[in-house]
C-alpha cells in the first residue's frame, strides 16, 4: 500500500480540481448539468483513482487506477477544448489550465512506468 497524500501527483491533482470548479463556476446556467457536471466529475475522478488505487494490495491493481485517473485526464482535456470551442474560456484560461493537465498526465505516465518496472 502507498500513502497516497505524500503523493505529489495527487497533491496536484486536487488543486487541479479547485481550479475546474473555478473556471466551471463561470459556465453559463444551461451547461450546468452538462459541461460543468462532466467537468467536475472528470477532474474529481484523478485524484479519487489516485487515491483508490493506492489502498489497493499490488501495484499490478494499483496501475488500473492510475490509468483510469488518465483516461479522466485526457476527457477532461477534450471538455477544456469544447469550452474553448463554444467561447467560454479564452486562450489564456484555456492553456493555464490545460498546462496543469498535461503536466498530471505525464506524471500519471512516469508513476505508472515505476509502478511496472
Amino acid at each position: 500500500m502507498h500513502n497516497f497524500k505524500e503523493l505529489k501527483i495527487w497533491q496536484m491533482s486536487r488543486g487541479l480540481v479547485k481550479d475546474i470548479y473555478d473556471v466551471t463556476r463561470h459556465l453559463p446556467h444551461e451547461e450546468l448539468f452538462i459541461l460543468t457536471s462532466q467537468m467536475r466529475r472528470a477532474a474529481i475522478s484523478i485524484p479519487s483513482n489516485i487515491s483508490e488505487g493506492a489502498g489497493r494490495n499490488s501495484d499490478k491493481e494499483f496501475v488500473r487506477f492510475i490509468d483510469i485517473a488518465r483516461g479522466s485526464s485526457f476527457e477532461l482535456e477534450t471538455q477544456l477544448f469544447l469550452c474553448y470551442d463554444q467561447n467560454y474560456l479564452t486562450e489564456i484560461e484555456l492553456n493555464t489550465v490545460l498546462e496543469k493537465v498535461q503536466k498530471i498526465q505525464k506524471m500519471l505516465y512516469n508513476f505508472e512506468s515505476t509502478l511496472t518496472r
